[in-house]
């Protein structure tokens, strides 16, 4: 397995090196966010040691470097899946890689299904929190006592405030959600989906909270947003499938890239 600091070595060699105010990770069917970088250079994923290979379709699998509203940024455009290989941990390696380039903070965004009768297939949801229904942890085997990470503020909340101030800035309307992670990779039951419901969710889906979860341990400022791709199996007719999940996220995706354009003309300096 290659290193951090293979990683890192050769995304120095090829041009990712320098200040970062943000970086982005995009979800299934939001890679749009990419056409909006300025001056940007692009790597796959597979030309960078360690990183993984994406195996969903919507998920491009590269890496790109470049400005948002005059903000230097990285974007992955993808993301590994737990359930692609049975790793809560397979975006470990882009998330160091992100942060040992000076990245203080992450913009994680995902495609989700509502159990908000309001927040409709094409709605947009700051993240508030989360419950990790999966059984999984990507932290499982870490040796340090950094493994143990107070989760209380995961997402925190300046960067919640600046994405509600982007999202008026843009005419946006911005719902607030708590999202729980199923592992995949089939969809919920209506069964699951009332259980979820019960114990606080208003999203359900399968990725972002690992994520949370290592960017935390790494020491990033994490901010997450869902675009709502479908109703959750069982609430106002839903029945999700795949296809459904890729063609509203594309949709969404145009509001998704004005909200984050706006959000990193907003960041905090510190």
């Amino acid at each position: 397995m290659p290193s951090e600091a293979e990683a890192v070595a050769a995304l120095r060699e090829n041009g990712f090196a320098g200040p970062i105010a943000l970086a982005i990770v995009t979800g299934t069917g939001l890679g749009a966010l990419v056409e909006a970088i300025e001056g940007r250079i692009s790597l796959d994923y597979s030309e960078i040691p360690g990183f993984p290979r994406p195996g969903v379709s919507g998920h491009g699998g590269r890496l790109h470097r470049g400005t948002l509203s005059g903000r230097p940024v990285l974007v992955l455009e993808g993301r590994a899946h737990a359930y692609e290989r049975g790793e809560p941990a397979a975006m470990r390696m882009p998330l160091a890689a992100v942060a040992a380039l000076g990245a203080k903070r992450v913009l994680l965004t995902n495609a989700a299904g509502s159990l908000m009768p309001k927040a409709g297939p094409g709605s947009l949801v700051v993240l508030t929190d989360h419950i990790n229904l999966s059984g999984l942890n990507p932290l499982i085997g870490e040796a340090s006592e950094a493994r143990f990470v107070p989760m209380t503020n995961a997402y925190a909340p300046r960067l919640r405030a600046a994405l509600r101030a982007a999202a008026e800035m843009e005419g946006l309307f911005l719902h607030e959600g708590v999202y729980a992670w199923f592992s995949g990779p089939s969809f919920e039951t209506p069964a699951e989906v009332r259980m979820a419901g019960r114990l606080g969710a208003d999203l359900v889906g399968m990725s972002t909270v690992p994520e949370t979860i290592l960017a935390r341990f790494l020491g990033l400022e994490v901010a997450a947003v869902s675009a709502v791709t479908n109703f959750a199996a069982g609430v106002s007719g839903g029945d999700p499938h795949h296809a459904e999940t890729r063609a509203v996220a594309a949709r969404a995706g145009s509001d998704l890239a004005r909200l984050a354009a706006a959000f990193a003309a907003r960041l905090p300096e510190t």
